[in-house]
Parts: C-alpha cells; structure tokens; sequence
C-alpha cells in the first residue's frame, strides 16, 4: 500500500545516497542448462537465464533500508527448489501473504523506472554475487525474459545500471578473503542487522561489508574492479 510513498522519499534522497546495495531472494536454481558451451562465462549466463525466466521473485531491496517483497511467486504453481523455500519459510517469508498483501512486479517496475535510481550515471550498484540479482532485476524492468545473447545481456546492464560493483569479484584480489557473504562478513568483523536470509538485512550487510573492503583492502581506490559480473565476465564499453 506505501508503495508510491516510499519511492518519494527514495527519489528525494538517491543524488545524496548514490551507492545501492541489492540482494535478492529468490525460489533457487532448479533449471540446469545440457549442451555444449564455449566456456563456463557462457554456461553460467545459460543457468542464469534458464532459471530466471522461470522463477518468479520473492523480494528485493535498495539500501537505505528498504524490502519490497512481490506476490507473483505461488508455492501451488511455481517451480523452486524444495531447500530454498524450507530456508526462507524459516528465515520469516510468508509466501501466502506475499500472494495476498504484496506488490505487484508491473506497478514496481514502472515506479522504479522513473525514481531516478535507474538510467542514472551517479548512481552505484553493489552486489555480494551479481549474476542473478541483475538477472532478476532486468526481467523487472523489462518484462522480458533473458536474453540468449551475453553480450546483449551486459548491453542491458550498461543502460540500466552504468556502474557495478561485485564483491566477489573485489575478493579475488584480496588473499586473505573466502567464503560466502556470512563468512566474509567474519572475517571483516561486520556485524549483521537483522534476519538472515530476508533481503533488507542481506542488503544491508553487503553495503557494510562493500565500504569495509574498499577502505581496508583498496584504499578507497576501486574503480577499475567495476562492472565485472561474478561468473559471467567483463560488461563491454
């Protein structure tokens, strides 16, 4: 119902707070992609599309903090895998709720869209994996499934988000640093706020854990470890 409400405050803040930090939860990998591939880039972006345009999501989030949690996903009629759903029931989701009270993704998009957190060159994307938060974002905003093509793939990014940021990614370059975004986050002794596995408290643990790595490990200076999506390579241009 506050929809529209909280995007008004998202668009009068988002010049100031340009760095959103994004997780999204969504119903697993159950589609895993048979043939022959160049590459494992070209494999990953395969499951990536394979299990998107089947997947509804569950929820998703911009830091400051906000969770928008959507109705379209339906235990009843939607394919997922079984541990995913048993992990986020645990964790708080309520799927029969989302499907009665929740937004739907149509409205979402068309307000995202225009909030000025989209298309837009100062703002900054950080995200802990980036293959499927982006996946799902763009089928949001698009109302497409993916792509066959990578490379238009990363075309779509370029126009949607301009500047990317992927911890996994920046953790290559630092020796010390492995694990998921819970063991990175004790390693770096960032504390979580919150729920595991609900997207507002992942969301905002990734922007700590992002601001807490480039200050200790590159010096503020993080530039040129942009726009490369964990797993599935380099955005062009």
């Amino acid at each position: 119902d506050n929809l529209g409400e909280e995007f008004a405050l998202i668009r009068d803040i988002v010049d100031t707070y340009n760095y959103v930090a994004m997780d999204i939860e969504f119903s697993g990998v159950v589609l895993r992609p048979v043939g022959t591939f160049k590459n494992i880039n070209d494999y990953n972006y395969q499951t990536l599309k394979d299990n998107n345009g089947n997947l509804p999501t569950c929820g998703i989030d911009s830091f400051c903090i906000w969770q928008f949690n959507f109705r379209e996903f339906n235990l009843s009629e939607d394919i997922f895998a079984s541990d995913s759903i048993v992990l986020l029931c645990q964790c708080g989701i309520d799927f029969k709720k989302n499907n009665e009270k929740c937004i739907d993704v149509k409205r979402f998009s068309g307000i995202l869209m225009s909030s000025g957190v989209v298309l837009n060159d100062d703002v900054h994307w950080v995200t802990f994996h980036s293959g499927y938060d982006f996946g799902y974002l763009l089928k949001l905003l698009t109302c497409w499934s993916l792509l066959d093509s990578q490379a238009r793939f990363f075309d779509l990014i370029k126009i949607y988000f301009l500047m990317v940021y992927v911890i996994q990614h920046m953790m290559k370059f630092c020796n010390s640093l492995h694990g998921g975004l819970n063991k990175l986050t004790e390693l770096l002794e960032v504390e979580r706020v919150g729920v595991c596995y609900q997207a507002s408290s992942d969301s905002l643990l990734t922007s700590c854990t992002f601001r807490k790595l480039r200050d200790n490990f590159f010096n503020g200076s993080i530039e040129k470890y942009a726009c490369v999506l964990y797993g599935l390579g380099v955005q062009n241009g």
